[in-house]
């Protein structure tokens, strides 16, 4: 019998393990980045906190340890519009490394930081010329005077805000993005992109402005947008009509015209009232290579050629199995729910999530895709020694009972709960390892 997990193991799982009635809305998590290496890994919560884990070298396989956490962002009040301000992290992003310390750009709705977090030696005074702790008895002879010496008494890693990028966006901000140069990275909002240099926090360019003179005329929105991964020029950003335009820089300071559209015809017979909704793409990236682009929208996974507009490559089904509740899903507002998407490290695979706390992982050579669910079952079978994922069990909201396929279980939309889902995920870059937030817990996965 062939594996239906295709190798996948639950690897690991961080934060509370046990069944908890109520969830601190603070302690859930808002996104998840790698760096570049794979070596550290960045989480960012709803009660504004950064949390690092690095990789830990002593074990066989991918296994990380914590590292540090800091307040990146704290709760703030519009006085001119009367609005508060979440502290909620939306995107993490990880600069090029290029000394000891390790830098990255966090962003809540309002203000982007960049924070460098270090290595800081602690060091304490080993000699001096007092003789007792009350500083009593002094020296008696200016021979035996001794200058203080200061040795290294511990070590502990410091966090500190190199930079706060803030008053340049009007609406809240979606996506960040570090160029290919390593110098500059992109901010994007509802209705424009910026551009910044992150040596310079008072002043931005403005290179992507859609708001229309009269806002009643508005029909779109911007809701991602990525820098090329290696022509610095290029960026590309995606709307709520499921539309991905493509954008260099070398052709004017405002990218108002786009250098290529990719856009998918729709068919006329399947046009609903929640067509639009649908078709809003929620998350899009580029392959590490820059050849391909990856896109979700609320139903399917999409795969783009950069030298074909009109039609993706590859289209993967991810919720068709919810067509028929679209109308219970927007009255519940989880039709609303921004899903990410991610390539593997060589391209070949591609992640997103799903409810229920399940996820697909899709190889788009063999066309398999792997359907698994970031339970804690999976984390209780690992605890009494179980060697395999048993995450098809129960089906993880206490009302049913899972088939042991879970395939059947994820297009059970009666047995589905809408309260679970993985909306942020994130690929290890050079291995088949995978990192998921489930409401307050962060799970990796491995191919073994």
């Amino acid at each position: 019998m062939a594996d239906q997990d295709n190798g996948w193991k639950f690897a690991q799982c961080f934060g509370d393990k046990g069944d908890v009635e109520e969830v601190t809305e603070a302690d859930i998590i808002s996104a998840v980045e790698f760096d570049e290496t794979g070596d550290y890994l960045a989480t960012g919560d709803k009660g504004g906190r950064v949390v690092l884990f690095e990789r830990n070298e002593g074990k066989k396989g991918c296994e990380y340890k914590f590292y540090t956490e800091f307040q990146s962002h704290e709760p703030e009040f519009d006085y001119l519009k009367s609005l508060e301000i979440e502290e909620k992290i939306n995107k993490i992003r990880w600069c090029k490394r290029q000394n000891s310390a390790h830098f990255l750009l966090s962003t809540n709705d309002k203000t982007i930081k960049l924070w460098k977090i270090f290595e800081k030696s602690i060091k304490v005074i080993s000699e001096s010329n007092l003789q007792d702790a009350a500083g009593m008895g002094g020296f008696t002879d200016a021979h035996n005077l001794k200058l203080p010496k200061l040795v290294h008494h511990d070590t502990m890693i410091a966090a500190i805000p190199r930079k706060i990028y803030q008053n340049a966006h009007t609406y809240h901000i979606n996506s960040i993005s570090v160029n290919s140069d390593g110098e500059t990275y992109l901010s994007a909002d509802d209705l424009r992109i910026n551009l910044w240099n992150l040596n310079i926090s008072d002043q931005s360019f403005n290179v992507v402005d859609i708001k229309p003179v009269n806002m009643e005329e508005l029909t779109e929105v911007i809701t991602a947008a990525e820098f090329h991964p290696t022509h610095c020029n290029l960026f590309m950003y995606s709307s709520s009509k499921g539309t991905i335009k493509l954008n260099d820089m070398r052709m004017s300071a405002l990218c108002d015209q786009h250098s290529k559209l990719f856009e998918e015809e729709e068919d006329p017979q399947n046009k609903s009232f929640f067509s639009e909704i649908i078709s809003s793409i929620s998350d899009l990236k580029f392959s590490r290579d820059g050849r391909y682009i990856l896109s979700r929208d609320y139903l399917t996974l999409k795969v783009w050629d950069l030298n074909m507009e009109n039609r993706p490559v590859q289209t993967i089904a991810i919720h068709d199995h919810l067509r028929g509740k679209l109308c219970d899903l927007y009255e519940n507002d989880c039709i609303f729910d921004k899903f990410e998407c991610t390539f593997s490290g060589d391209g070949s695979n591609l992640l997103t999530g799903s409810y229920n706390n399940y996820f697909h992982i899709f190889d788009r050579n063999t066309k398999n895709d792997v359907i698994l669910q970031a339970d804690k079952s999976a984390f209780k079978a690992k605890r009494v020694g179980s060697t395999k994922n048993k995450v098809g069990g129960p089906a993880g909201n206490g009302k049913k009972a899972g088939t042991g396929n879970r395939k059947e279980d994820f297009a059970n939309v009666d047995a589905l709960d809408f309260t679970k889902k993985i909306l942020h995920a994130s690929w290890h870059p050079r291995e088949n390892t995978i990192a998921l937030a489930a409401t307050n817990n962060l799970f990796l996965f491995q191919q073994s």
